[in-house]
């Protein structure tokens, strides 16, 4: 039996000032998320998943970076996604 997934661009900020996620980058569409962690030993990208996983009230183990592991730019996998999870991203995405 297949899963279910779906995927979605995000865009990190590693070394902010505070942890954040809110608005689009470029014409991607992609989420920012801001990172107070360093983009360094994979503790930017461990911290996104947490994060994307609060807010999109999904848990973390279902959330996988499928591309872009070494740039600004991911692409995010969610195995068995919530009916909704098209609002969930469209109301981060409009928070500025």
């Amino acid at each position: 039996m297949e899963r279910n997934r779906a995927r979605f661009q995000i865009r990190v900020k590693p070394g902010s000032r505070a942890s954040s996620v809110g608005g689009t980058w470029g014409d991607s569409g992609a989420l920012n998320v801001a990172l107070s962690e360093p983009a360094q030993d994979g503790k930017a990208n461990a911290a996104a998943i947490e994060l994307l996983a609060t807010v999109l009230g999904v848990r973390k183990r279902e959330l996988t970076i499928v591309a872009g592991e070494t740039h600004r730019t991911k692409l995010v996998e969610v195995s068995d996604p919530p009916a909704d999870l098209d609002a969930r991203l469209d109301h981060w995405r409009n928070r500025r």
